[in-house]
């Protein structure tokens, strides 16, 4: 049993009317320290938990407030964290997620184990929804996403990921459940292609397009092989209006989503509403583990 949930039920058995004590650890991660956000109003209650993950040479800040998820932790009551990857011979700070991105100098760091690492770390201390447990990730976060999905279906509940991709050859990911799924991509991005591409920032790899993608987390999902685009449009960039198509996979197990939305004339990086975090609790929040 989790620490402040023994706490909670010792306290409702000896009839007291004592205030727990709620644990104030907050960083977590050994030599790779990362931070906590905890609800200023959390009180021992099982909750939500998304790890935002950066792109190739950001950071874990700078992804927080771009994504603007860091909002959430006192409007919707969650737990936040935003680790930083490794700093490579170029000073870049990457994470070791597909074979396409981004280990350009072949560290072969254990990023993967690393992040699981957090999970369970943060889940020994606080009182985490063991069926709310996301990860939202910015190109190479994305790719990052996709690989935690693949390597620890057991724990995650869904990934978000914005201009990244799943691995190219699917006999490198076997999740061992099924991973609710949405993938986010400017049709234009010119950093990684919408179709899929052979060049990284540079470096050369081969990786799918976000259509492959999904199509590929069909398969693992136990999706049918068809897409239906809805018939309502999303508002997500600044002064554009309704420019993002949403594409569901079909036929998918109870409780399961695999969503594709493009963004028509998106780019990389692209310029996102105020509320866009409000978007992302949405579609996350409806996609709990089955």
């Amino acid at each position: 049993m989790k620490p402040v949930v023994f706490a909670i039920a010792l306290l409702v058995a000896c009839g007291g009317d004592d205030v727990v004590d709620l644990p104030d650890q907050t960083t977590f991660g050994g030599v790779r320290p990362a931070e906590l956000l905890v609800p200023a109003a959390y009180d021992g209650e099982a909750l939500p938990f998304i790890i935002v993950l950066h792109g190739h040479s950001a950071t874990g800040a700078v992804q927080l407030g771009y994504s603007r998820i860091g909002r959430l932790v006192d409007k919707q009551a969650v737990f936040v964290m935003a680790p930083d990857g490794l700093v490579n011979d170029l000073g870049n700070q990457y994470w070791n997620a597909t074979d396409a991105c981004c280990d350009f100098f072949d560290t072969n760091v254990d990023d993967s184990a690393y992040i699981r690492g957090l999970i369970d770390e943060v889940s020994s201390v606080y009182n985490i929804d063991p069926k709310q447990i996301f990860l939202w990730g910015h190109s190479n976060g994305g790719f990052m996403s996709y690989r935690m999905a693949c390597d620890h279906a057991d724990v995650i509940a869904g990934i978000v990921s914005l201009a990244g991709a799943t691995h190219l050859d699917p006999a490198a990911c076997n999740p061992s459940e099924p991973v609710n799924v949405l993938q986010i991509h400017g049709d234009q991005d010119s950093t990684v292609l919408f179709d899929g591409g052979a060049d990284c920032v540079g470096f050369d790899c081969t990786y799918p397009g976000a259509p492959e993608t999904i199509s590929q987390w069909a398969i693992f999902d136990g999706c049918s092989d068809t897409r239906t685009i809805d018939s309502v449009r999303l508002d997500l960039l600044i002064g554009i209006g309704e420019e993002t198509r949403i594409e569901h996979q079909d036929g998918c197990p109870a409780g399961i989503g695999v969503d594709l939305w493009v963004i028509e004339g998106g780019n990389h990086i692209p310029n996102i509403r105020d509320d866009f975090d409000d978007r992302m609790w949405e579609w996350m929040s409806a996609h709990p583990k089955p």
